[in-house]
């Protein structure tokens, strides 16, 4: 049959291939993990893996150029580029019929249907028709990958039950079981069913219109503990901790006001398409439940690495799955254990949220979660809690369908006008950055004073551990739109006073002995000497007499140069007629010295 050839060239172009072709983007309604790890086998296959086949597009082409140059009517090719529209629309609907035969599991059908579509579209003449051209090897690739997705699952997939999930009971479901019940995870585990009672009974009734196990319901305990705002290290977020990627490719946007994957049915309709998607692929509930914690892709690479086409039992991929996967499997199967059995492991006695209860109204105005709070004359935290996938608790400004306590629909449509619109606070100020270099025995307490900002606010724009560690030689990022100008000027390290003179200096918060030899061009052991002090601890409102006599750069024949963008220390160099050295020296910079506009440097 014609689609052995291509199965043949699938799995020719799986292991030769070794380097990843960019394809266009042609997405299927069930796109499977197949096509996450043979994109390049899909490509190569495109790019000509039978000679037969590409020998008919060749012929196909040569009759398409015959006829541009024999039909010079215009009426004749429009009427040809129709019948090109007609035959990609039946081939679409070939690939539809191999779609709905995959989910039935007739795999020969729906391989007999995708060679039927592929032979329409090689008969297809483009006529140079960029459009045409675009779809014909859309459809071609989206067939090629259909192929990829139905060898792979008629070569991996068991006959498991589709609304069957096993109760195994060993030592490692065992252990999960205990540190639920009597170990350190009591408290999460009783917290995450008392919570359960808000979205399980609209997750049951999601999984049996959609035919999966109502066990399954229970999935979001150890995902997210029924948090729907539950946040992972790996960016997952919701009740069924999405990816950013794996959300979107199952249908959850996000933007700027909304992200649904904090939405509690929006994305357990997403999570119900993934699973029956990985069982399609899988056939056995507990490698799904695998997949979908680690990734379709890693669970079918450790199946390939066992020598064989087939899975047999979870157990045997349990040793060589990431210890998190390894712990997934057993850590439900010990809740489906726990919660099937309250009285014997104590939850008889403990009393569940009552479910969500609510109606919809179209809001077709940008407001404040508040403003329409305060006209329902609820908590602003109740309308929080029924629409979470508000990133801001600020409607978008097209129709959103928000929900409201019961009863309160037709109050809100009664005062819609009384709500008041959302209006974007002023911008902020742009915050300014400066940077600065550590130097040993430097600490962010220090260094925030110097600058006039806050630990937080550094902390913030370099990323720093809950520790604030920084080292000798690190470069910071210091915010400083509390830091103004005049202050800027009045604490850069650059100042130096008139060669001999001495002033008096009144200490103020965040100064320093470092900071004062910064900022008057000498140094601490100066100050030291000339105040008469035995140690470097200083008091606010402290006298302290300094000289800059020593400062080179406060020597007779220098004069400011303050920094212009674009300017380097070798052009400012070049352009004072001095060497690089001697500008770097004399303004106590070194050759990795940063320097930015404003700032003041001393030239000859």
């Amino acid at each position: 049959m014609k689609y052995l050839r291509f199965i043949f060239a699938c799995i020719m172009a799986a292991f030769l291939t070794t380097s990843c072709i960019s394809a266009k983007n042609a997405k299927t309604p069930t796109q499977t993990s197949a096509e996450a790890i043979t994109d390049h086998s899909a490509e190569s296959f495109l790019s000509g893996s039978l000679d037969n086949e590409s020998g008919r597009e060749n012929e196909s082409d040569d009759i398409g150029n015959a006829k541009n140059s024999a039909e010079s009517d215009e009426e004749g090719e429009i009427n040809s580029i129709h019948k090109s529209d007609t035959s990609l629309d039946d081939a679409l609907d070939l690939c539809e019929l191999s779609q709905e035969y995959w989910q039935k599991g007739e795999l020969e059908n729906a391989l007999e249907a995708l060679d039927q579509a592929y032979d329409l579209i090689l008969k297809v003449d483009d006529y140079d028709n960029p459009v045409l051209l675009q779809q014909k090897d859309d459809l071609r690739f989206m067939i090629s990958k259909r192929i990829l997705e139905i060898y792979a699952s008629r070569n991996i997939v068991v006959n498991g039950n589709y609304n069957e999930i096993p109760l195994t009971i060993n030592s490692h479901v065992q252990k999960e079981i205990d540190l639920f019940t009597t170990g350190a995870e009591k408290k999460f585990f009783i917290a995450a069913y008392k919570r359960s009672g808000q979205y399980r009974p609209m997750i049951v009734k999601a999984l049996q219109e959609a035919g999966l196990p109502q066990e399954l319901s229970w999935l979001p305990l150890i995902e997210s503990g029924y948090k729907v705002n539950a946040l992972s290290r790996a960016r997952a977020l919701g009740l069924w901790q999405f990816i950013p990627s794996t959300g979107y490719k199952f249908g959850l946007k996000r933007d700027r006001y909304i992200d649904e994957r904090l939405d509690f049915e929006k994305s357990t309709m997403a999570a119900i398409d993934y699973m029956k998607e990985l069982h399609q692929i899988f056939g056995e509930w507990s490698t799904v439940l695998a997949a979908y914690n680690c990734g379709e892709g890693r669970v079918l690479r450790v199946i390939r690495s066992q020598n064989v086409n087939y899975l047999d039992n979870f157990w045997d991929l349990y040793e060589r799955l990431p210890r998190e996967t390894a712990r997934y499997v057993p850590r439900f199967l010990a809740t489906l254990h726990i919660v099937e059995n309250p009285q014997k492991y104590g939850l008889d006695s403990v009393e569940m949220d009552e479910p969500l209860e609510y109606e919809v109204v179209e809001v077709s105005k940008k407001a404040h979660i508040k403003g329409i709070a305060e006209v329902l004359g609820i908590p602003e935290s109740q309308l929080k809690d029924l629409n979470p996938e508000l990133r801001y608790n600020i409607l978008p400004s097209e129709n959103y369908a928000l929900r409201v306590p019961p009863e309160k629909e037709s109050v809100l449509v009664a005062n819609l006008d009384e709500i008041p619109s959302y209006t974007p606070p002023p911008a902020a100020p742009h915050t300014k950055y400066r940077y600065h270099r550590v130097r040993r025995g430097e600490t962010i307490s220090t260094i925030a004073r110097r600058y006039r900002s806050s630990i937080k606010a550094i902390a913030r724009a370099n990323r720093l551990n809950k520790r604030y560690t920084i080292r000798s030689g690190q470069t910071l990022k210091i915010p400083t739109k509390y830091y103004s100008e005049s202050s800027a000027s009045e604490s850069s390290p650059r100042r130096r006073v008139s060669s001999g003179k001495t002033v008096v200096h009144t200490v103020r918060a965040g100064d320093s002995l470092w900071v004062l030899a910064r900022k008057y061009g000498t140094t601490t052991k100066t100050i030291r000497r000339l105040n008469g002090l035995s140690n470097s601890n200083l008091y606010i409102g402290q006298k302290l007499k300094i000289s800059s006599s020593d400062s080179e750069a406060a020597s007779s024949g220098t004069r400011k140069y303050k920094v212009r963008s674009g300017d380097s220390p070798f052009s400012i160099a070049k352009k004072h007629n001095m060497s690089l050295e001697r500008f770097l020296k004399l303004n106590r910079l070194s050759s990795h010295s940063k320097i930015f506009p404003g700032q003041t440097y001393y030239v000859e």
